[in-house]
């Protein structure tokens, strides 16, 4: 009979291509779509403030000052040039982030060290604050230089060879600091897979509740539990009978997002996926998730009265998880308000659990803690639900 209840589950689950391809090929196209769009942004290949100079001033100190920018690592020329103000409005609406303006007169005031309104600069309305200091930052260093060089040659008649010998020590600084990423080999840096794959695992996963708590209300209308109830199966058997084929096709959604993160995301350009450390932590971490999502539905299931109501909840709830925990938004970009209420997520402790291996290469005495509570949260949902339903059952389902 229980082998029966088996099959049946994995039957009206084969016949719902809908929900197959939520629970397989959206996750998947996500990971893809994700982990190519944050390509470069784990990636030191390409600068991502694009800025223009409008030089009108056209002096030494103007052309040096474009030189060094232009030479600058973090910051990209804009490709197009700008003659006027509605060319620039238009220009920092469409990928400009920075348009520096050096007016008329600038060296002047820049030598004898007039400090106020030497320069001029356009922001892009969605830069963020990091990015403008950053910016700041690099034209601060530029100017610092090209007023080192103005020192050196009023110096040079007094101490000849000056010059030469500060260029002599200068120090290259690209190679100055030896970066350790936590977790990471030396000079392995994190890439864009390693952080979209866990993300879009955990959301992928929780899409189970979908399928499974229409087909549970279906077949509540259809009397096939009743019928079931009258064969004396208890309620224990009858969710065991449910949860397993889920939780196998949550392992079977982990291992295909995974083999597409190793082997069809590097056709794309983007970063393989590499394991971690612990496949066992893993396996913990993606059996604990299954049971709170499968533990999510069965609550959902046994508490709503329709497939429509069932779908809506499931669907928002989902979503919810997911801003909440740091699917959709990282939890480092979160303020401090947001972190702490993140942790009421079981999404949040999925991932965790999955960067802890993913990312920071974690053995499984560090995943514990994820993994049990996840499969503490779907036990404690799963006894919930089964309350329910016992009532229901007494009520007539």
């Amino acid at each position: 009979m229980f082998k029966a209840m088996l099959k049946k589950e994995f039957v009206l689950v084969l016949r719902d291509k809908h929900s197959l391809a939520a629970l397989f090929i959206m996750p998947s196209i996500f990971i893809l779509i994700m982990s190519i769009a944050l390509k470069d942004t784990f990636s030191d290949d390409r600068a991502f403030i694009r800025y223009n100079v409008t030089d009108n001033d056209q002096s030494n100190i103007s052309r040096s000052l474009s030189a060094i920018l232009d030479h600058t690592t973090n910051l990209q020329q804009y490709d197009h040039a700008i003659t006027d103000s509605k060319e620039l409005q238009a220009a920092l609406n469409k990928g400009l982030h920075f348009a520096l303006t050096i007016p008329k007169g600038f060296s002047e005031k820049f030598i004898v060290n007039t400090s106020k309104n030497l320069l001029r600069l356009d922001v892009a309305s969605e830069v963020k604050m990091d990015m403008l200091n950053l910016f700041k930052g690099e034209l601060s260093n530029v100017l610092m230089q090209i007023r080192i060089e103005q020192m050196l040659q009023q110096f040079e008649p007094v101490v000849p060879g000056i010059t030469a010998q500060i260029n002599s020590q200068a120090i290259d600084t690209s190679d100055l600091v030896n970066i350790h990423f936590n977790g990471l080999p030396p000079n392995k840096i994190p890439t864009s897979t390693q952080q979209s794959v866990p993300s879009w695992i955990v959301f992928g996963m929780f899409f189970i509740i979908i399928p499974m708590s229409t087909i549970f209300i279906n077949e509540r209308k259809q009397n096939t539990l009743m019928r079931m109830s009258a064969m004396n199966i208890s309620i224990p058997i009858l969710f065991a009978g449910k949860i397993i084929p889920y939780m196998l096709i949550n392992q079977i959604q982990v291992w295909l997002m995974i083999g597409v993160g190793i082997f069809i995301v590097p056709f794309f350009g983007a970063d393989a996926l590499t394991l971690g450390n612990s496949l066992t932590g893993l396996l913990l971490v993606s059996t604990g998730l299954s049971l709170a999502a499968i533990g999510t539905s069965m609550v959902i299931a046994v508490s709503v009265n329709s497939v429509e109501q069932a779908t809506t909840i499931g669907g928002i709830l989902n979503i919810l998880f997911g801003a909440i925990g740091g699917v959709m938004v990282p939890k480092f970009l979160m303020p401090q308000s947001m972190q702490m209420l993140s942790n009421i997520s079981p999404m949040s402790w999925g991932l965790d659990g999955f960067l802890d291996i993913f990312l920071r290469g974690l053995s499984v005495q560090e995943v514990l803690t994820e993994a049990f509570a996840l499969a503490g949260f779907g036990i404690i949902q799963l006894l919930i639900a089964g309350l329910l339903f016992s009532r229901k059952k007494r009520n007539g389902i």
